[in-house]
């Protein structure tokens, strides 16, 4: 049993959270959090890399000189690889990085990620967010008054809350986003993982209503 404090937006203690890791993760396996952290960040990448073989480049196709009598090494044409503008021997060509793990082993990976976030006294639970309006300056005061003022975070709120997006996302280094879009990635990328009462709340009910189901 872990007791997490919680606290108002002012930085404030209002209560504690009790929370028993093995109802969100039983056992940490670091070799599923590192395959799925290597498969969300090989998703993130473009694969738009393309170099020209010696058929894409410009240039002649004669054969530089003949191949015998002049002394020199044998030379074909100036698009050989061996030659400076040439074309490349082992071109790269545009390619897709985009696979994926299974769903069951995503969603473990994510709750394990938390689990492991937990641990390590890295995460901070707040009451609940309460902004009036957008308004940068004021998330940014929040941030510094829970203590996670200039450190990378990811900020979880129950549902898709656009004020609170709206808010956060021009902080360097925080990111915004409902509780049901988090992924091991999200979690661990971090310093610290913000959440509020009512997420750690689903959290433990979806676990309770799987084990129920």
């Amino acid at each position: 049993m872990v007791t997490l404090p919680i606290y108002d937006m002012q930085g404030t203690k209002v209560g504690d959270y009790e929370l028993d890791l093995d109802q969100i993760a039983p056992k940490i396996n670091k070799q599923l959090l590192h395959d799925a952290v290597v498969m969300y960040l090989s998703n993130l990448r473009q694969g738009s890399s393309k170099t020209k073989s010696r058929g894409e480049v410009s240039g002649s196709t004669r054969k530089l000189y003949r191949q015998k009598g002049t002394g020199n090494a044998r030379m074909g044409s100036r698009r050989m690889p061996q030659r400076r503008g040439g074309g490349h021997a082992k071109t790269i060509e545009p390619r897709s990085w985009y696979y994926r793990m299974p769903k069951k082993a995503i969603r473990l990976a994510t709750r394990m990620a938390i689990a492991s976030k937990i641990q390590s006294g890295q995460v901070v639970v707040v009451d609940r967010f309460a902004f009036e309006a957008p308004k940068t300056r004021v998330m940014a005061d929040t941030l510094r008054k829970l203590g996670i003022d200039g450190m990378s975070a990811t900020v979880a709120t129950p549902d898709l809350d656009r004020v609170v997006y709206r808010s956060g996302r021009n902080i360097p280094g925080v990111t915004v986003m409902p509780a049901q879009d988090l992924n091991a990635l999200a979690v661990l990328r971090p310093k610290r993982l913000v959440v509020t009462r009512e997420v750690l709340d689903r959290l433990t009910q979806s676990v309770d209503a799987a084990a129920a189901g």
